[in-house]
Parts: C-alpha cells; structure tokens; sequence
C-alpha cells in the first residue's frame, strides 16, 4: 500500500455515510472529519506554515483518495476555526494571527459607541521564574520546570482599559525578553506564531466580578475597589496542549464583553 504523506495510515476507504470504511462502532467518524485531522496534522507539523498556500481541493482529493466534496467540507470547517482562510480567487492559505478575522477572536472588548478598537500596549514586566502551583497545573508544568511572566496594560484611546498577567511555558519560550517584546511590533499571538512556532488555536475563559486590589488598581488608574472584569483563559495549541495562562483585568465603564454563543 502507497504511504499517505501524512501519515503511515491511509484515510479509511469508504464515503461520508461510512459505507465500506467497516462497521459503524462508537470510534467511527464522517470521512470529511478524517481529511480534516490529516490537513491539521500538516499545519502542525509545518508542512504549510502560517499565511502560506494550501493545496487545492483537487489536489488534496487526489492525495487523499477521496472526493472533492469531502475536501471541501472538511475544509470549510478548518476555515469556521479560523486555522484557514479562504481568499476569493487565490486559494485557501494557513491563517495567521496578523490577521483582524483571527486577532480580534481572543480580544472581545468592544466599545459601547461601537467604534474602532485601536489600541497601544505598554509593557509592564517580561521575566523567567518558577510558575505557582496552579499555573503550573493548568500549563502541565512540572514543579521545577521554569514559566515565562508577562505584565502589560493595554490602552485605549491612552486610557489603562485592560491589564494582562500571562504565564507561557519557559522551555518553549527561550530568549523571550522584555527587549524582544517591545521591539515587536505586531500582536502578542503573531510573534508567538512567527518566532516560537506556537500558534494559538482555541482558548477556554472563565468570567467573573471583582474589586480591583491596590496593585491593579494602580497600574488601570482607577480607585481600590473599582469594579471590574476578570477573565480567566487557557490558550491552547495543535493537540489541545496548554500553552497559555492569562488573567485579565478589565475596565468596563465604556467598554462590554461580547461572546458569540452557536
């Protein structure tokens, strides 16, 4: 049997219905869901790198030995996550977080007036450390294993509105320095993608009411028990690993929270 450039295992032959991919069992899923794992396998192993050019749909179909609907569903669905951007006339390309589609998916703060969301970051602190015990759980640290620590305000309209404490994983973010940070000029996401090669895909939030302390109140420029909203993420990449632990603390006198529920 021909070796599937992706994987020693060819695509289970058979349509979308499973017809002749075997019995249907509790482990069987859609052929297009199959395809689908096999073009992510390529993103992570960096066969197509971010803002490159994919394969067409026939040419997937004629690697795969499957039909070009199946391409294309499986496709479409990796374009609905935002790990692929379809672009009218030139192909479908990895997407990147310098893109606004996929930049602004992890920052949901929108004016209450509903203008633009321009804003300047300023950095607080960047430094090597060993991670709290939670933050070490949630990154899947183990105890001596060192964190990266970054504080930084982000300003709009040069008005404190959010103040982020991120946690990275130290072994993969070596050399990752204040300097570095602030000789970057696009978003914190692109250059983790471009320079390090950890492209974030998902993220789970928790949210919640809090009274700002002195520390934070200090750095947002608003009184001690000011309320604000605390939001709780995890950041994850290709196979669900943790890489990310970040607190935010916004202002939200002019500004609101949106998430799109489907």
């Amino acid at each position: 049997m021909t070796s599937n450039p992706l994987n020693s295992t060819q695509p289970p032959a058979g349509n979308d219905r499973g017809e002749g991919a075997g019995a249907r069992s509790p482990t069987f899923s859609p052929l297009y869901q199959q395809i689908k794992a096999f073009i992510t396998q390529g993103l992570e192993t960096g066969e197509w790198k971010p803002g490159e050019l994919i394969p067409s749909e026939v040419e997937l179909a004629a690697r795969y030995k499957v039909s070009q609907g199946t391409v294309r569903k499986a496709i479409d669905e990796l374009a609905a996550e935002n790990l692929l951007v379809r672009r009218q006339g030139k192909g479908t390309f990895v997407a990147t977080h310098n893109e606004d589609r996929v930049q602004f998916r992890f920052l949901r703060l929108l004016p209450d007036d509903g203008g633009s969301l321009v804003h300047d970051s300023r950095l607080v602190e960047c430094r090597r450390l060993r991670a709290p015990a939670e933050i070490a759980r949630q990154l899947e640290l183990k105890p001596a294993d060192p964190a990266v620590l970054i504080r930084r305000v982000m300003e709009f309209e040069k008005t404190p509105i959010v103040l982020d404490e991120i946690w990275l994983p130290g072994a993969m973010f070596k050399g990752l320095t204040l300097e570095r940070l602030a000789g970057y000029a696009g978003p914190l996401y692109a250059m983790f993608e471009t320079e390090f090669g950890t492209r974030m895909i998902r993220a789970s939030e928790k949210i919640r009411a809090v009274a700002a302390d002195p520390p934070v109140a200090e750095l947002l420029q608003v009184e001690p028990g000011f309320p604000l909203l605390s939001v709780d993420r995890v950041s994850y990449t290709y196979g669900d690993r943790p890489v990310e632990v970040r607190r935010g603390w916004y202002v939200t006198t002019q500004y609101f929270y949106q998430n799109d529920l489907s």
